[in-house]
């Protein structure tokens, strides 16, 4: 028999951990769960239960995010300010555990990542505060126009214009069953004169509800849902861009709210300020072909069959989301293209969308200009000319 020496210990051998068990449990017990999951204070099997529910359910998704940021509160250590990573940090956290058997498609993040930022904000101010003054701005006829709001009518204006692309899914239309075919415009002031009261703070429940099933109904269609039209009474998109379309209105108009409650807010991440400037670069050669038609811009030079190369303006965007596009001149059918560029913009990012939202004139937007100054002008009012109510 072998001795040991006194001090050496004997190595331990490695304990597998056991994955807990997980209960199957009804929606009524994992939402009462909840309370006790913030806290920390559920078993190993009930935590994996509630997480792995947290990612098929938005209400109680929702419902555990505020309660994790109220346990932020107790803890007197810390300041009041919640961490803003705080609800990001918790959703990777319980998907990294479990990911969503149903992922949103890549195409919807914008539209989720701007309605849950607009939350945000309005979860943060107060009740006055939905009363606020809201003055929107955009173009009409080469002219600057102006309406008078509050922050709950803004989000009315969202939640009518959303509605459109909850028809076209088949959902309910926040207007109603049987509201004939109307334009963004006349669907707001439609909801706005329906509506009893001033509206205030009630309004925000109905949006992120309908903005949550959007999101929702595109993630359980699959994938051929992305080409779906959605008309908007003087022209459609299909629904991909319909969506960032969305995404980019929710974005101009949690700026104006921001600027109205005096609430610091950021634009958004680049990734997605690239697609909505991608999306607005695609509509330009359209647009200056309407304004042509209604003798607004000049006349076209170089007529092209669809799909060749064509005269063409450089556009370039510096900064986030940043990126260099060369949109057609003459025909919405040709293609853009390098080596037949005739003039070039170079524009910072967020400036470029206030012009596409009609915020600032096309006499302000354009930091840079070279060449072909009737193609510069033309295509900077085009792009102002795409805002809209």
């Amino acid at each position: 028999m072998t001795g040991r020496p006194p001090n050496e210990r004997e190595e331990e051998e490695p304990v597998e951990e056991r994955e807990p068990d997980v209960p199957v449990l009804s929606h009524g017990v994992l939402k009462s769960l909840l309370g006790a999951w913030a806290l920390s204070a559920c078993s190993a099997g009930e935590t994996a239960a509630v997480e792995a529910h947290l990612t098929e359910c938005g209400p109680c998704a929702d419902e555990a995010l505020r309660l994790r940021d109220a346990v932020a509160l107790l803890h007197r250590d810390r300041d009041l300010d919640l961490d803003p990573l705080l609800r990001s940090r918790v959703l990777e956290n319980c998907l990294g555990r479990r990911p969503a058997r149903i992922p949103i498609p890549g195409w919807v993040t914008p539209y989720d990542a701007e309605t849950a930022r607009l939350d945000a904000l309005l979860r943060d101010i107060g009740e006055s505060e939905w009363h606020a003054p809201v003055r929107l701005k955009w173009y009409e006829e080469d002219r600057q126009v102006r309406r008078k709001a509050t922050v709950a009518g803004v989000i009315g204006h969202l939640f009518a214009v959303d509605g459109l692309v909850a028809g076209a899914l088949g959902l309910d239309d926040p207007l109603g069953a049987g509201t004939p075919e109307l334009s963004p415009s006349e669907r707001t002031e439609a909801f706005w004169s329906g509506l009893e009261r001033p509206p205030g703070r009630a309004l925000r429940e109905p949006w992120r509800d309908q903005s949550h099933a959007l999101i929702r109904t595109v993630s359980f269609a699959g994938r051929g849902v992305a080409d779906l039209t959605v008309t908007y009474k003087d022209f459609a998109l299909p629904l991909r861009d319909s969506l960032l379309e969305r995404a980019f209105e929710c974005w101009l108009h949690a700026d104006d709210i921001a600027h109205a409650v005096a609430y610091p807010y950021d634009p958004p991440c680049g990734a997605h300020l690239h697609e909505m400037i991608d999306l607005a670069t695609r509509l330009l050669p359209a647009a200056l072909a309407g304004r042509r038609r209604s003798g607004l811009a000049a006349p076209a030079r170089q007529l092209v069959a669809a799909g060749a190369p064509g005269r063409s303006l450089h556009l370039e965007v510096e900064g986030a989301g940043g990126g260099h596009w060369y949109i057609a001149l003459d025909s919405p059918a040709a293609v853009g293209d390098p080596d037949q560029a005739v003039a070039q913009v170079a524009m910072e990012g967020v400036e470029f969308c206030q012009l596409v939202a009609g915020r600032v004139s096309p006499e302000e937007a354009a930091a840079g200009q070279d060449g072909d100054r009737e193609a510069i002008r033309d295509v900077l009012a085009a792009a102002a000319s795409l805002s809209r109510l």
